[in-house]
């Protein structure tokens, strides 16, 4: 027993030396290691992210400027603040202020979890945001002649409104 946990603590050294001395092999690999984990738990997250988007459709109300987390109504951002801050995401009230946090991604690097953001068709300013969940479809808190509340569209049918993305996760 006393040698096992001695050759656990050379072990263990060994790598923290090998790290500190910039050896790149296991840096790397190290550093390659920990995004793929990353990685993978921000995948993790946007999967339980758009489950939980999915779960609140027929049950959330859209009202305009609205953000009332216990009677399930929202507009269309604060329905986004709501659902990715259930999984510790911390997003601003606001389609302006949304459209500026984390990073920008191109249409074409979309991932699941991703914010994406539109116009109203008649000028550039970005007054609407929903979330990309594959397959060329997105979610989103929305009102129509025929919806209130959580909706799932294709990206397809909004793409001359289509303004910009960000990735937060």
């Amino acid at each position: 027993m006393k040698n096992n946990w001695m050759k656990k603590t050379i072990i263990a050294t060994t790598c923290c030396v090998a790290l500190l001395s910039g050896n790149a092999l296991v840096g790397t690999s190290f550093v390659g290691q920990a995004q793929a984990a990353t990685a993978t738990s921000a995948s993790a997250k946007a999967q339980s992210i758009v489950a939980l988007a999915k779960s609140l459709q027929g049950k959330v109300k859209y009202v305009y400027g609205t953000n009332n987390p216990s009677s399930l109504i929202f507009d269309c951002s604060s329905f986004t603040k709501y659902v990715f801050g259930k999984y510790g995401v911390s997003l601003k009230w606001g389609t302006s202020s949304q459209k500026l946090q984390g990073t920008y991604v191109s249409k074409s690097n979309l991932r699941v979890g991703d914010l994406i953001f539109f116009n109203n068709g008649k000028t550039s300013t970005v007054s609407h945001v929903g979330i990309y969940i594959g397959n060329g479809q997105f979610i989103h808190n929305t009102i129509g002649s025929k919806i209130n509340g959580v909706y799932i569209a294709k990206l397809s049918d909004y793409s001359f409104r289509y303004s910009t993305a960000r990735r937060v996760l």
